[in-house]
């Protein structure tokens, strides 16, 4: 009869303890993913708002020392890049600044819902359609992965409207 309520009880205590740490996982992994719907959260604005203001400090701070950034617009403005991929800070300050002194104004109204989606852990999606209330824009699709409060990795789809406008400039470059 002893040997049965020893056993129990270590039971008892194991479910116990796994039981806790479930808990305990569960409250981390809940306060995690409130800190990281803020950071999204931040971060959709503060982008928005510092390339609306053409930024280029400002938007760095939002990027790891390291990210990687990815679009079609990278060939189309850096004369020295035959790829779309951008890695490292000092890349990325050369884009915006580049970008920032040849975007073309008239197609860049800078209009979104003020929607975003995200997975819930790693990654923030937003939309810049290319309807506007005053009239067609570059319609882009902003992804970005998050990690530790920072950009780590930017990709941005570009629609049939903005993909006019920078085919010409892709063109000449494959010739």
């Amino acid at each position: 009869m002893l040997s049965l309520n020893v056993n129990v009880n270590m039971n008892m205590n194991m479910n116990m303890n796994m039981n806790m740490k479930m808990k305990m996982r569960t409250h981390h992994d809940e306060r995690q993913a409130d800190v990281f719907l803020v950071d999204c959260e931040r971060i959709h604005r503060e982008w928005h708002e510092r390339a609306k203001a053409i930024d280029t400090e400002g938007l760095l701070a939002l990027y790891a020392e390291d990210a990687v950034l990815e679009s079609p617009l990278v060939p189309a403005i850096l004369d020295d890049k035959t790829d779309g991929v951008l890695r490292g800070r000092d890349e990325l300050r050369h884009f915006f600044r580049e970008g920032a002194r040849r975007r073309p104004n008239d197609l860049v109204r800078w209009y979104r819902k003020g929607e975003w989606l995200t997975d819930g852990r790693r990654m923030l999606v937003w939309e810049y359609p290319r309807a506007a209330p005053d009239g067609d824009q570059v319609d882009l699709v902003e992804v970005m992965e998050i990690i530790d409060g920072m950009i780590s990795h930017h990709r941005i789809y570009w629609g049939w409207k903005g993909c006019t406008l920078i085919a010409p400039a892709l063109s000449r470059r494959s010739r």
